[in-house]
């Protein structure tokens, strides 16, 4: 297994992670199979979001006495009123199901806190400047939560919450399509309607807020990446053909700040057939040609898919344009941590001998000599 940092946690992450969504309503032995596969091939993240009872201790009596080898993330205003799934902005609500998430999976800590389902500006003020801020944050404190973090899937609102300078992770909706989404419409909607009537292009807020994250050391933890399975599908894919799940991971992978894609597994197969990506080589990763197909115009947006590999001065080209397009949000101060990812790369944008080979392979046709050029001024050699 591969890991990452975590963002500014001090915790290293696995980049395949377990999403517990598709363990819930599971018996034990389904849920016990499906951890002890997960752990034994390294992964060692966890998102629990779920809220009943049952799923939450069947996870605890799983886990057992590895606990500790686990980074769980934990949310805040889950709750199941009633019987039913819902979002709770309540505090008193929010407290109790926290405090029961723990008392069921038997732990006295949560290593992300999760701020729940931060999509609309109405919730980023009712949760940032209200008492479920001031309750997490004294959670933290005490030790109960080692770090905060917030999921949503509208590029626009997580902005502001990683801007608050609060959050040290991220959980967001990645995928190529996704990406191609209008930061003021609904993720939901696209996969509701046809998938493809809801794609304009790749969407810059969604862009910046990667390349946000990364200059402010939040990392993001991956969710939707398949699509609810419409990208794998021939039916529904917006793309001229499926991806495969080797293509979908990847592209989340290669997005500025990702740590980890947690996939939603229910079975030790799955397991398998997730972590299957370590071994895939580069052919198989590479999403670029399907991605390319899509009716809109991608000109000159790098997706960092590595397609224009191999480089002759073994310039990293998808990491430095991913490092300049950090650098370009603030031209008038580099970020000292993204201009040491770029220093410590083995070769430059000065190194570019502007030979072109990159060019004719790119299938988005970025002008990765101009951009070689720009990194060599931004960055100074």
């Amino acid at each position: 297994m591969v890991t990452r940092p975590l963002g500014r946690t001090g915790l290293q992450a696995s980049i395949v992670g377990l999403g517990a969504e598709h363990l819930d309503n599971k018996p034990l032995a389904v849920v016990r199979e499906t951890i002890d596969e997960a752990l034994s091939q390294g992964i060692n993240i966890m998102d629990v979001f779920m809220p009943g009872a049952e799923v939450r201790r069947n996870i605890g009596q799983a886990l057992g006495a590895r606990r500790r080898d686990v980074i769980i993330q934990g949310h805040i205003g889950s709750v199941d009123l009633n019987q039913q799934y819902d979002i709770s902005r309540d505090l008193p609500t929010c407290r109790r199901y926290f405090e029961n998430m723990m008392t069921y999976i038997g732990t006295d800590y949560i290593d992300v806190g999760m701020l729940f389902f931060i999509d609309t500006d109405e919730d980023f003020d009712t949760v940032f400047h209200g008492e479920i801020l001031a309750y997490a944050l004294a959670l933290k404190q005490q030790g109960v939560i080692r770090a905060i973090g917030a999921s949503s899937h509208n590029p626009l609102v997580a902005k502001r919450v990683v801007e608050s300078g609060v959050v040290e992770v991220l959980m967001f909706s990645i995928n190529p399509a996704f990406d191609l989404v209008p930061g003021d419409k609904s993720v939901f909607d696209a996969l509701e309607s046809d998938f493809s009537q809801a794609l304009v292009g790749i969407d810059p807020a969604r862009a910046a807020l990667y390349s946000l994250c990364e200059s402010r050391g939040v990392a993001i933890t991956v969710m939707k990446t398949f699509g609810a399975g419409k990208l794998l599908s021939p039916e529904h894919s917006p793309f001229a053909g499926p991806l495969t799940p080797v293509q979908c991971i990847h592209y989340a992978l290669t997005r500025p700040a990702v740590a980890s894609v947690l996939l939603g597994c229910q079975s030790a197969e799955e397991v398998r057939s997730a972590v299957a990506y370590l071994d895939a080589d580069e052919t198989a990763r590479d999403y670029g040609p399907i991605v390319s197909t899509f009716a809109q115009d991608f000109s000159g947006r790098c997706m960092y898919c590595n397609h224009c590999r191999p480089c002759p001065a073994n310039i990293d080209i998808a990491a430095v344009t991913r490092y300049l397009d950090i650098a370009l949000l603030t031209p008038e101060a580099v970020p000292p941590a993204i201009a040491q990812h770029y220093k410590a790369q083995s070769a430059h944008g000065a190194d570019c001998t502007a030979c072109g080979s990159c060019e004719s392979r790119c299938p988005f046709a970025v002008p990765v000599i101009r951009n070689m050029e720009q990194a060599a001024r931004v960055f100074g050699f």
